[in-house]
């Protein structure tokens, strides 16, 4: 089994933003949208893959990158959606990230 480049970019639009996972030689794409909640604190409030993205972890991708990036600009994250908040259940190393339910 070969190996897919998951290629995640950002979308922000200032309040709220999307995060947007692609792969190469597969229709569609990935996403996980996000709010403002306030100041430093994001809502990861919905995540969809098309059928044809299933099971190839760019649902996945886009979550450590929100995390890579929450990091990095030192917000919290409301894990609002059922996948994002799974995700955190499932690394408890992102525990400090966590800003509450939403």
């Amino acid at each position: 089994m070969s190996q897919l480049t998951i290629r995640v970019s950002h979308e922000n639009y200032g309040s709220s933003g999307r995060y947007v996972a692609t792969l190469p030689g597969i229709d569609g794409e990935a996403e996980l949208t996000w709010r403002s909640g306030g100041p430093g604190i994001i809502v990861a409030d919905h995540t969809y893959s098309p059928d044809t993205m299933r099971g190839t972890g760019a649902a996945t991708a886009m979550v450590q990158r929100l995390i890579d990036d929450a990091r990095r600009q030192g917000l919290l994250i409301v894990p609002a959606c059922t996948y994002v908040r799974a995700q955190f259940d499932r690394h408890p190393e992102w525990a400090d990230l966590r800003a509450g339910e939403g």
